[in-house]
């Protein structure tokens, strides 16, 4: 039987929904609501109930799936897999890094610039995070 995941998104902050979508599945794993085997809304179901793009709940998933924490089975559904260990909690954050990452290099891409300087724009901007938090 599929779980329902009532849950309410803040689109006015300034966290992207499909992480918001994380986390919230991310708590109620480790909070025990969601369990093994559980079985997930479908992208569809989960997209029309937050009344979002289907794009943004399959892009969830996917972080999910690739950090361990959920396993789609094409035409039987997502399910929740083994309780989450320190290694999950690791992976979503790695995952959840790669996919920013992506998304900045997809966006600078799309604007026209090179590989090289949205290399140098990234480096020089982490180098000011970097400075930024020591000086803080």
């Amino acid at each position: 039987m599929t779980v329902e995941l009532h849950f309410q998104l803040d689109f006015r902050s300034g966290t992207p929904i499909y992480e918001q979508i994380v986390e919230e599945v991310r708590r109620r794993i480790h909070g025990g609501q969601l369990k093994p085997g559980d079985q997930l809304p479908t992208v569809r179901q989960l997209a029309l109930e937050l009344r979002v793009n289907f794009n943004t709940v399959a892009r969830a998933y996917r972080i999910l799936d690739e950090a361990g924490m959920i396993s789609t089975q094409q035409g039987r559904g997502t399910y929740i897999l083994a309780p989450p260990d320190a290694d999950h909690g690791e992976r979503l954050r790695q995952v959840t890094l790669e996919h920013l990452a992506e998304d900045f290099a997809q966006q600078a891409l799309r604007l026209g610039y090179s590989p090289r300087v949205i290399r140098e724009a990234f480096e020089k901007a982490l180098l000011r995070g970097l400075s930024d938090e020591s000086n803080g």
